[in-house]
């Protein structure tokens, strides 16, 4: 099975409340919320790929020393097993803006749980919510 290897950002705001945003249309997973975030490319660290993702997806700049690793998600889908490490972010340069179609919301940690999730993202609802 291929391993695919993606990253993802907790970005929390001032007030504690968590970016989610709406895969678009057309694209695998549509339709449910996700954390920003995407595929690491041959010869990127990951710290690198979460850095360009959140430019290209939400027009923010941030700084490596601002990615804190948080927790990583493994699952097994039919196609290809995810391997996610999930960084907590609380620092960044622009206001966020999505430039690739989805919808961005912000919500409290205890409000992840009623938006529909992909099912790799599930179990880190709740290590956020205690962490925040």
């Amino acid at each position: 099975m291929n391993l695919v290897l993606v990253v993802a950002c907790a970005l929390v705001d001032r007030d504690r409340r968590i970016a989610i945003a709406r895969r678009p249309e057309g694209k695998p997973m549509a339709g449910l919320w996700e954390f920003p975030g995407g595929k690491v490319e041959p010869g990127e660290r990951p710290e690198q790929a979460l850095i360009r993702e959140l430019r290209e997806e939400l027009s923010i700049d941030v700084e490596a020393s601002c990615l804190a690793p948080f927790v990583f998600a493994s699952h097994a889908y039919p196609e290809f097993h995810l391997l996610m490490p999930l960084y907590v972010c609380r620092r960044w340069k622009g206001i966020v803006r999505p430039r690739e179609g989805q919808v961005v919301k912000w919500v409290s940690a205890s409000e992840l749980e009623t938006y529909p999730m992909p099912p790799a993202d599930l179990p880190l609802i709740a290590l956020l919510r205690d962490l925040l």
